[in-house]
């Protein structure tokens, strides 16, 4: 039987989830990889997600001010390697993404997520963050999809007093 419709709309279906899926791999990279952001990391590693002209922000009033806006790769590997320091910035970093929204239009695709950021510093402060992210890929002619233009716009952000409690944790009685 001859269905070259619909063979050919279930390729393209084929192709957004693998983009869709090749999408999220690069972020949940990005951020495992800023999560242990010190003096060891290979940042060679983290900046082979970003495409060769890239661009990253801070956007909104309070993370335009703290980050600013890297216009290169060089900008941008520079941003990161101010982190990796011999005493590294970050004591202990983890970020957490949800409520995730991937578009892909044929070699362009641009995603939002809702980012979590848990972290405690050098200098024994700790902080709560909770962010937009807003980002644009683009897909490599090997196929493979990168970073164009990363945005990051705070929703909230606090300090607390520390992340590791040795308080006992509330649970049911045993008895």
């Amino acid at each position: 039987m001859d269905d070259p419709i619909g063979i050919k709309n279930l390729l393209q279906r084929l192709q957004q989830l693998e983009a869709q899926n090749a999408i999220r791999n690069c972020i949940n990279r990005y951020m495992e990889i800023c999560d242990g952001l010190n003096a060891q990391t290979d940042l060679n590693e983290l900046m082979a997600l970003f495409d060769l002209d890239s661009i990253w922000e801070g956007i909104g009033d309070k993370y335009r001010q703290s980050f600013g806006r890297h216009e290169s790769w060089q900008a941008i590997f520079d941003m990161f390697k101010s982190y990796t320091k011999q005493e590294s910035h970050f004591v202990m970093n983890a970020h957490f993404v949800s409520s995730e929204q991937i578009y892909v239009q044929a070699d362009q695709a641009y995603g939002t997520w809702l980012m979590l950021q848990t972290s405690s510093f050098q200098n024994n402060q700790s902080h709560l963050n909770a962010a937009k992210l807003t980002v644009q890929f683009k897909q490599q002619t090997d196929g493979c999809w990168k970073i164009k233009h990363f945005q990051t716009e705070n929703i909230f952000s606090r300090p607390i007093s520390h992340w590791d409690s040795t308080a006992e944790l509330p649970v049911p009685s045993q008895q």
